[in-house]
Order: C-alpha cells, then sequence, then structure tokens
C-alpha cells in the first residue's frame, strides 16, 4: 500500500466514524427538530427540559443546521486529528482544512431539509422521489438517501485529506 492510499484509508474510516458520532450522538436534541424550519413549513420544538414549547421559522433552522454543522465538523476534525496521528499518519493541516470544509459545508446542503431542498430536488431528478418520500417497512428513504450523500461527500474528503 502506498503513502497516499494509507493517508486516505485512515482519513475515510475516521471521517466516516466521526460523522456517526457527530450526527447522532452530538447533535443536539433541538438541532435534529429544527434545523428543516423554513417560515412555510414551521416545527415546533419542545424543550426537554422545561417542556416549553417553541414555533421555528426560516432563521431557526438557518441557525440550528448551521450549529449542527460546527459540531459535526469540529467532531470530525478532533477524530482526525488524533486517530491519524494515534496510528502514525501525518496529514497535511491545509489538506485537513479543505476536507473538513467540503464535509461540513456539504452537510449543510443536505441537512437543510427544507421542502423542496436540494436533496428532494435531487432525488426527483434522478427518479428517486418516491423512494425519498418512504417511511414504512422499516424504512426512511430521505434518511437513506441524505447517509449515501454524507458517505460521497466524506469519499471526496479524504481524498483532500489524502493529498500532499
Amino acid at each position: 500500500m502506498t503513502h497516499r492510499a494509507a493517508k486516505f484509508t485512515t482519513a475515510y474510516a475516521l471521517l466516516r466514524a466521526a460523522a456517526d458520532v457527530a450526527d447522532h450522538w452530538v447533535q443536539s436534541d433541538y438541532c435534529a427538530q429544527a434545523k428543516g424550519a423554513s417560515d412555510s413549513a414551521p416545527v415546533t420544538t419542545t424543550n426537554e427540559k422545561t417542556d416549553e414549547k417553541r414555533k421555528n421559522g426560516t432563521a431557526e433552522g438557518r441557525r440550528a443546521c448551521a450549529w449542527h454543522c460546527v459540531t459535526y465538523t469540529a467532531t470530525q476534525g478532533l477524530v482526525l486529528m488524533a486517530g491519524s496521528r494515534a496510528v502514525g499518519v501525518r496529514l497535511h493541516p491545509g489538506a485537513v482544512a479543505g476536507a473538513l470544509a467540503l464535509s461540513g459545508i456539504t452537510h449543510y446542503i443536505a441537512d437543510r431539509r427544507v421542502p423542496n431542498g436540494v436533496l428532494q430536488c435531487l432525488a426527483k431528478r434522478l427518479g428517486k422521489e418516491r423512494f425519498f418520500k418512504l417511511a414504512d417497512h422499516g424504512m426512511n428513504g430521505a434518511y437513506a438517501l441524505d447517509q449515501a450523500w454524507h458517505h460521497g461527500a466524506e469519499t471526496l474528503a479524504a481524498l483532500i485529506a489524502a493529498a500532499k
């Protein structure tokens, strides 16, 4: 295996693992609920501690999604740097910054899932709209397409991180 292949493999494994942790454990309940809110499709959130209900529109949805992407990207950055050092793989800081920027930006694009958002429109253009809307038989098409999008972006990010 070449040194660049080792960098790519390490970067991809670490980015992917960190993404799952960031998406499912680090993301706050509020961000998970509100990140797709818009003025035309508001989302009502409930504070877990106070049971207070709050109506969220476009501004709140954008802020919630942005904050989630900040914590997501920070988690990936910490895991990528610590993990690569632990296995003795040195990544160029500029390449890591580029990889994390790509991952964070593409994550926002996918997770800002407003009605007729980027993923839904892409699914429609590719003949996957019925799958996108599927929420039955233990499947959630929007979530599956969201994860496939993230995996693709993380692969590109790992290629960037492996650059000289």
